[in-house]
């Protein structure tokens, strides 16, 4: 009798139709959504204006964006981990209010620099003892640090406007790398670091902890994960990298006010999720975030050379953070109502056979 071969086209296909899936995973990527959003952008802004594509508009492009790009980083290391940090731009404020009431005390710049990154060590440490230690909500503690941060700030500077600082500082903010002229130092920096934070994220201990304290923090706190240690380091460094921004902040503007970088956290966090990382923790990508910055920057600058109102750029902020957070849940949204109409479907069968009976 010669054996059945039934099965095995079913078998073939099967396996044929997880192959598909398999190799369409790679297109089905958050990131790669972002690259062909830059794509349309770049044609977008090669349509409203014939200076989208020259160096001077990169330029402006890459120091209008560079110092919230850099928040982004230590931000999106938190939400993996589960938490948020709406404090950034705070931190970043107060960092600058602090070089600027420094500089009218007679201190060095070599000394400001260090003494305002250790303020980021304290101000990033107080956020993550709040969180950690007396187990409050991290969304609470970083709004209410968020409007402590900016009060000190005010109190430090009150209504002054420092600006007497030294040239061979400011043109950090203002001159372009040297051989490359469309590229800014806080670009520069942003890429260095992202390098860094990309290589711990994704190839270290470290950043598998971050995602498994982000999946399931119970399951790490059993696997021996120490979560509230690497929260509070996570706070620290997001303190100190804000801190940092700060110091570009001020010196790309060459002043130093109590408001520097009011409503900037907006942006950050619109960035992070815009780059696939999950508000939810547990899932994101150094490369998404890199590719994010840049579809955020560059929407905002082809509008900007269109003429489109200043005023209401926010729009673009609150939509694209809207759309990093719908998109990717709209699996789940479908998956509930799929669920929903069948559970109604079936009470609809039972009481129609209870009126039959």
């Amino acid at each position: 009798m010669e054996p059945d071969q039934g099965p095995a086209p079913v078998v073939g296909t099967v396996a044929r139709r997880g192959g598909g899936r398999a190799a369409m995973q790679p297109l089905l990527r958050w990131e790669t959504g972002l690259v062909v959003a830059a794509f349309a952008i770049l044609l977008l802004g090669i349509a409203v204006s014939s200076e989208f594509l020259t160096n001077g508009n990169f330029f402006y492009l890459c120091i209008s964006v560079g110092e919230v790009a850099i928040m982004t980083l230590p931000l999106t290391f938190i939400i993996i981990a589960g938490e948020i940090d709406l404090s950034v731009a705070s931190t970043l404020g107060l960092a600058s209010a602090l070089v600027g009431y420094l500089w009218t005390q007679g201190w060095p710049m070599p000394a400001i620099i260090p003494t305002v990154l250790a303020m980021g060590v304290v101000t990033g440490a107080f956020n993550g003892l709040l969180v950690t230690r007396l187990g409050l909500p991290s969304l609470a503690v970083t709004i209410g640090t968020l409007t402590l941060y900016r009060g000190i700030a005010i109190i430090l500077l009150g209504p002054d406007t420092i600006s007497n600082f030294p040239f061979s500082y400011t043109k950090i903010g203002v001159d372009p790398v040297p051989g490359i002229p469309f590229l800014s130092y806080s670009v520069l920096i942003f890429l260095i670091l992202a390098a860094i934070f990309g290589v711990v994220l994704h190839f270290t201990r470290f950043g598998r902890s971050l995602f498994a304290i982000g999946t399931n923090q119970e399951a790490a706190l059993f696997a021996g994960i120490r979560v509230k240690r690497i929260k509070l380091l996570l706070f620290i460094l997001s303190g100190v990298v804000c801190s940092a921004a700060g110091i570009l902040y001020t010196l790309r503007l060459s002043t130093a006010v109590q408001g520097n970088g009011l409503g900037l956290e907006l942006s950050a966090v619109a960035i992070v999720l815009l780059g696939g990382v999950s508000i939810f923790g547990g899932k994101g990508s150094i490369f998404g975030v890199v590719l994010a910055v840049f579809v955020f920057a560059g929407l905002q600058n082809a509008l900007f050379l269109s003429n489109f109102n200043e005023l209401a750029l926010g729009i673009v902020t609150g939509g694209l953070l809207l759309v990093s957070v719908l998109v990717p849940n709209l699996g789940s949204f479908a998956e509930r109502a799929r669920d929903l109409f069948k559970r109604r479907a079936r009470r609809g069968s039972a009481a129609a056979a209870a009126r039959q009976a």
